[in-house]
């Protein structure tokens, strides 16, 4: 693995919407959002949104030791975490997107992960790996198959417009992830 000071400077990596990915190779966890809200593209900071609990959960689950705000994203390279999203192009909101864009998006999608090789990559939401695998029975947690060589996970989506996980189910979720990641790292 790389130093910290490497993967801080490969975070950078611009989108076409202005919202970079936080990446480096060989993370431990890769977290993809479906595409970046238009809050956070115009801050340029990941999961920016007012209603938004991925920070609060991954502090919670154990993924950082604080909670960190979106101005903070690029910290989580320390902690060997990044962010990207599966689109770049910024909406309001995620089912804005077709499905024909999202499959779009896929090869493109793959070659980053095949190019960064993290151990895994957390899809936020089933609808993006839907769409990119043309599976339509996925479940929560690990996948059967990889994607771009990484274990593939999903984990329910922070946004604050899904009510259908409280803060606990989420929480709950993603530390199931993230001791998969540190057994994995052993």
């Amino acid at each position: 693995m790389r130093s910290n000071d490497a993967q801080v400077e490969a975070a950078n990596v611009p989108s076409a919407q202005g919202l970079p990915d936080i990446i480096g190779p060989g993370l431990s966890v890769l977290f993809c959002g479906i595409n970046p809200g238009m809050r956070a593209a115009a801050a340029g900071h990941h999961f920016d949104g007012r209603g938004n609990r991925f920070w609060r959960v991954l502090h919670r689950a154990g993924f950082t030791n604080e909670e960190f705000r979106p101005e903070n994203d690029r910290e989580l390279l320390r902690r060997g975490f990044g962010l990207t999203t599966a689109v770049s192009r910024a909406t309001a909101r995620a089912d804005e997107l077709s499905r024909a864009e999202i499959r779009a998006a896929s090869a493109e999608f793959e070659l980053k992960i095949q190019r960064y090789a993290p151990k895994f990559v957390a899809f936020l939401g089933k609808m993006a790996l839907a769409e990119m695998s043309g599976k339509r029975d996925i479940e929560w947690g690990l996948q059967s198959s990889r994607f771009g060589g990484a274990h593939a996970w999903v984990l329910p989506n922070p946004s604050g417009l899904n009510r259908a996980f409280s803060l606990d189910a989420l929480v709950s979720a993603y530390r199931e992830l993230r001791i998969a990641a540190e057994s994995s790292d052993e």
